[in-house]
């Protein structure tokens, strides 16, 4: 069989920096991010007229340790808690012969910052420091198919909880987030509200105390019946001290 080789054309910068949180679909979570395009891609003219296209399709690698683990035929989506099994092919997992993802996002136009050159984003699902293969608008008329049916995940996944700011964790955010320009709270609650965990979580239902990490924090929560608390938000330098204390 042929075999090819791709270059990306750029590294996705999101607050997501680690696995456990990230929003299993794009849009469910108004994440914001940035495409930081590599030379020799990192040319304005190369996205003359993107302006009048609301949303790109982005096409990425499943980085980190998906591709040491390799492809697996059948896998438990978390919509089906992680107990059904399906075919890869009928999922979006991540442990696929080809490691590449798909995601629909708003774009917002081209930046100049620190790290060059960077399509502006929202509606994120990657991690930090995902490579980005290519960009492409999205075609409305073409790509948004009303009539289409969807298998086990037909609609948008509820709520699960509420989520309540407990006064540490505002202070938190506060100090980490004076100027509201993370939008940390927001996104904490939208990630919180859809339930992170696991699908199997509910094997252990004595484990109330969860953590997710947004940025450089670590966002700590607990179940409180159908409420998350947030206890804290804290710097994970700090954390790590406070771990080993």
């Amino acid at each position: 069989m042929m075999a090819f080789s791709f270059e990306p054309i750029g590294i996705a910068r999101t607050p997501f920096t680690d696995k456990f949180g990230i929003p299993r679909q794009p849009g469910l979570v108004a994440a914001p991010g940035r495409i930081v395009l590599h030379p020799p891609y990192a040319r304005r003219e190369a996205f003359a007229a993107l302006e009048g296209f609301s949303h790109v399709w982005l096409l990425w690698v499943f980085h980190d340790d998906c591709l040491a683990a390799g492809w697996k035929p059948t896998v438990r989506p978390p919509r089906l808690g992680g107990r059904r099994t399906v075919g890869v092919f009928a999922s979006r997992a991540p442990y696929r012969p080809n490691p590449i993802g798909l995601s629909a996002v708003a774009q917002h136009g081209l930046v100049d910052d620190a790290d060059g050159l960077a399509l502006a984003v929202s509606g994120v699902d990657l991690l930090d420091g995902t490579p980005v293969l290519d960009i492409k608008p999205y075609v409305a008329y073409a790509d948004a198919l009303p009539q289409a049916t969807c298998g086990f995940a037909q609609a948008e996944p509820a709520r699960a909880f509420a989520v309540r700011l407990s006064a540490e964790a505002a202070q938190d955010i506060a100090a980490r987030d004076p100027d509201g320009r993370l939008a940390l709270a927001r996104l904490i609650e939208q990630m919180i509200a859809q339930d992170p965990r696991p699908g199997y979580m509910d094997r252990y239902p004595e484990r109330k105390a969860f953590t997710i990490r947004l940025y450089d924090c670590d966002i700590r929560w607990r179940l409180d019946g159908d409420t998350a608390v947030v206890q804290r938000c804290i710097p994970v330098r700090n954390a790590h001290q406070e771990t080993h204390q």
